[in-house]
């Protein structure tokens, strides 16, 4: 019943690059596919949301601690019907769609992601649950897709993951330490000292 690749991020096969290969863009041919295939997906996008998000807390309960509305929500059939959890979905597919339409601008893209993995540091969502984020989505467009996907399609996609999910972490280290920096610097405040004439 559940998608063989939910589980490989546990394995290691899904997770992010070694560092040699961290920045490694999708081909000319694998932005095709994924561009070609965003045009049946994107139809469906509150769906793939939902879908991508239930399965996560299924397949990985963990990653419900770092979503304060879902952490204590047990019942798996009211978070398929919560509000808050396809606004947050449809969210992620924005994403995923804008980076969609920057792979021919890879400068915007990887602007898009620095600053998701900075703005998820505030939100204390660390880099370790970001690739299963992209193992879920394939196990939901899967069906959607039909006879249409193809191991080279998913291998598109989980290149493009991939890139995506290396600079969010980026992107978050870079905020932690610009934030370890601040707290770590003295307040500079004026000398009120000198003040007086």
């Amino acid at each position: 019943m559940g998608c063989a690749i939910s589980g490989l991020e546990a394995k290691g096969e899904f997770g992010e690059r070694t560092t040699e290969d961290a920045a490694a863009t999708p081909s000319e041919p694998q932005i095709h596919m994924i561009k070609e295939s965003w045009k049946v997906i994107r139809d469906d996008i509150a769906k793939v949301g939902i879908i991508m998000f239930v399965r996560l807390f299924e397949t990985h309960p963990e990653c419900k601690d770092v979503f304060f509305l879902f952490r204590d929500v047990e019942d798996l059939e009211r978070l398929r019907t919560s509000r808050e959890l396809r606004a947050h979905g449809l969210r992620v597919m924005s994403f995923i769609e804008k980076s969609v339409a920057r792979l021919d601008q890879l400068e915007r893209l990887e602007a898009l992601a620095l600053e998701l993995g900075k703005s998820h540091y505030h939100y204390n969502a660390p880099p370790k649950y970001y690739s299963y984020v992209g193992a879920e989505f394939i196990c939901a467009v899967r069906p959607i897709l039909k006879e249409k996907w193809t191991s080279e399609l998913e291998e598109a996609w989980k290149t493009l993951f991939q890139f995506v999910t290396g600079l969010m972490k980026r992107g978050y280290e870079e905020e932690g330490d610009r934030q370890r920096e601040l707290a770590a610097s003295p307040k500079e405040r004026p000398d009120k000292r000198n003040t007086a004439i």
